[in-house]
């Protein structure tokens, strides 16, 4: 197992139900330790140790909001 890394995203999240979603999805990803969205910055920072910052990125898009990586 490989140390956790911190990834940072900008999502297009416009209310609480976007962020609710974002939400849901991180939550029932496998491989994803902690998370932390914020709705008024409208950011994503995800931490994991067993998946890549553009398969991050892949599960974030399913959330159907337009995703950047930001670091």
């Amino acid at each position: 197992m490989s140390e956790p890394q911190t990834y940072h995203y900008k999502v297009a999240m416009t209310c609480g139900g976007c962020s609710g979603s974002v939400t849901r999805i991180l939550q029932k990803a496998e491989g994803v330790s902690d998370f932390d969205v914020s709705l008024e910055n409208k950011t994503v920072s995800v931490t994991t140790s067993c998946l890549t910052k553009e398969q991050v990125f892949d599960i974030l898009k399913k959330s159907g909001k337009n995703v950047e990586i930001t670091d």
